[in-house]
């Protein structure tokens, strides 16, 4: 994935582009500087070089990895905490307490998402490298500041907005600098990043019921606190790709002149929401889909281990569900990375119909399950399609914009997607709160993954049309422009003409 590129510089000797439609733009300070990894122009002087496909890029992939973990890990594991904070918490006299404490955990996902078109735009103007490393410390801030908390509604502004704000802002660009170091693997690397968080998901479950059993809950957030550390210090491995020595070389003569002002005081505005990437038709109905098919996804990861404690109250291993939707999860990410890199284009979006279908199924049937060992079994086929979806959002992203705008194209969607991820929870916990179990809950979270999954399978052909429309109208442009040149170069000639026949005459 590539983030989106930069105008040309009119200081390069070329036309400066019109303001396209559909985007705002901002004027950079006097004297600022474009981060070194977005410093792509449209010179073909300047333009970024091929992904390497490896070397320093093995070093990126482990931190990104590492990112997701630290971030999805515990996301996924927030049923041990939601267990652990009912219980700190609990009040005889509040019988809504379900509903608000699962408000922490759905809050804390939701504005993970919601911050992501914001933290594109961040990435665009800074850089991954320092978008990554601010993340990571604010997010280290908030969980720290959780671990003093009294009562469950501080945890609304320090676990649910200051922690999954700087989680977002760490997040993001653990997605985009991938594209800059892959491109042939980029669907593999994919998969084996987002398998970062299954493997935590399969870990830290066992590690914070651990952890609340003998520090309790405070001391455990505190002891997270280290993961957001490691996770400061791999945002510092995010490396800008600089144009080689050969790249620079051709466009070292039509620069020089123009080296001292063309980046630093005659910037061309940059563009910071680019709206006009909902033209593409098909990037629409995919950006409506998925969060449509979201609004029960999130339930089952808050919901399941309270589900679980009273239903199956004699069970001891209790957290062995988690473990078994990480592991099928990680299993899907890497199987799934590998075959979206073999179907072709947009179809990749097939995959996710398959996915969306098994889970919404899955979820319907958690409350049919009175045997744990059949809940084990729904668990392990919800992990695998859930790597599934996960997995190849970013490949489907890149297809359906293009290199230029798949990072803001992300962005947009994941913010679309934290509206259904914060709503769904919340609704479980008051149906829970009204009816006495989680029955209705989990029939409702598997009714919109089907309906997501029926939107999703026009995607394809929504876009085919799309691009052959657009195909004609360049067409057109061509054509005429053809013609207009046609026109102008008839006279000239036919006066040469003229000209070199009067001595023969």
């Amino acid at each position: 994935m590539m983030p989106a590129q930069e105008e040309p510089s009119p200081g390069h000797g070329m036309k400066p582009s019109p303001q396209p439609q559909g985007g705002v733009y901002s004027q950079p300070a006097e004297g600022s500087e474009v981060p070194a990894d977005k410093e792509v122009t449209g010179s073909p002087s300047r333009a970024m070089p091929e992904p390497p496909e490896g070397g320093w890029g093995w070093v990126v992939m482990l931190a990104a990895m590492w990112c997701n973990g630290s971030v999805f890990g515990i996301q996924n594991a927030c049923g041990v905490l939601f267990v652990s904070m009912l219980e700190t918490f609990e009040s005889k006299d509040d019988e809504a307490m379900v509903f608000k404490t699962a408000w922490v955990s759905s809050l804390s996902m939701g504005m993970i998402f919601f911050c992501c078109p914001i933290v594109s735009v961040f990435t665009d103007i800074f850089g991954c490298r320092k978008t990554a490393v601010a993340g990571a410390a604010v997010g280290f801030i908030g969980l720290m500041s959780s671990s003093f908390v009294s009562s469950i509604e501080p945890l609304y502004l320090t676990y649910g907005i200051i922690f999954a704000c700087g989680c977002s802002f760490a997040y993001q660009p653990s997605l985009v600098i991938l594209g800059h170091y892959f491109k042939k693997r980029l669907g593999l690397v994919n998969g084996i990043v987002t398998a970062g968080s299954s493997i935590f998901t399969i870990l830290l479950p066992l590690l914070l019921r651990v952890l609340i059993d003998k520090l309790g809950l405070f001391d455990t957030l505190r002891v997270l606190c280290i993961f957001m550390f490691v996770l400061f210090l791999a945002g510092f491995t995010y490396k800008p790709i600089h144009p080689s020595a050969k790249h620079k070389e051709s466009g070292k003569k039509g620069e020089k002149k123009f080296f001292l002002f063309s980046r630093r005081k005659f910037s061309p505005p940059r563009k910071v929401f680019n709206f006009s990437i909902f033209k593409v038709k098909g990037y629409s109905v995919w950006a409506f889909g998925i969060p449509l098919a979201l609004f029960g996804y999130f339930v089952p990861y808050v919901h399941l281990m309270n589900h679980i404690k009273e239903r199956f109250a004699e069970e001891s291993n209790k957290e062995v569900v988690l473990m078994c939707i990480g592991i099928t999860s990680g299993v899907g990410r890497l199987l799934f990375g590998r075959i979206a890199d073999f179907v072709p284009g947009v179809k990749k979006v097939y995959l996710q119909v398959i996915s969306f279908l098994f889970i919404g199924l899955m979820s319907m049937m958690i409350p049919l399950c009175n045997v744990f060992g059949a809940l084990i079994a729904v668990c392990l086929l919800m992990g695998l399609f859930d790597g599934c979806f996960i997995s190849i959002m970013a490949p489907i992203a890149f297809e359906l914009v293009g290199a230029q705008d798949v990072s803001q194209a992300i962005g947009f969607l994941l913010g679309f997607m934290s509206i259904p991820m914060t709503v769904g929870p919340p609704i479980a916990g008051l149906l829970r709160d009204h009816l006495g179990s989680y029955d209705v809950a989990f029939y409702l979270a598997g009714v919109p993954p089907l309906l997501g999954g029926a939107v999703l399978c026009s995607v394809p052909w929504i876009h085919e049309k799309w691009k052959q429309k657009e195909m004609r109208i360049i067409g057109g442009e061509k054509l005429e422009k053809m013609l207009e040149n046609q026109t102008t170069l008839l006279p000239s000639s036919s006066g040469m003409i003229k000209k070199d026949s009067d001595p023969v005459i």
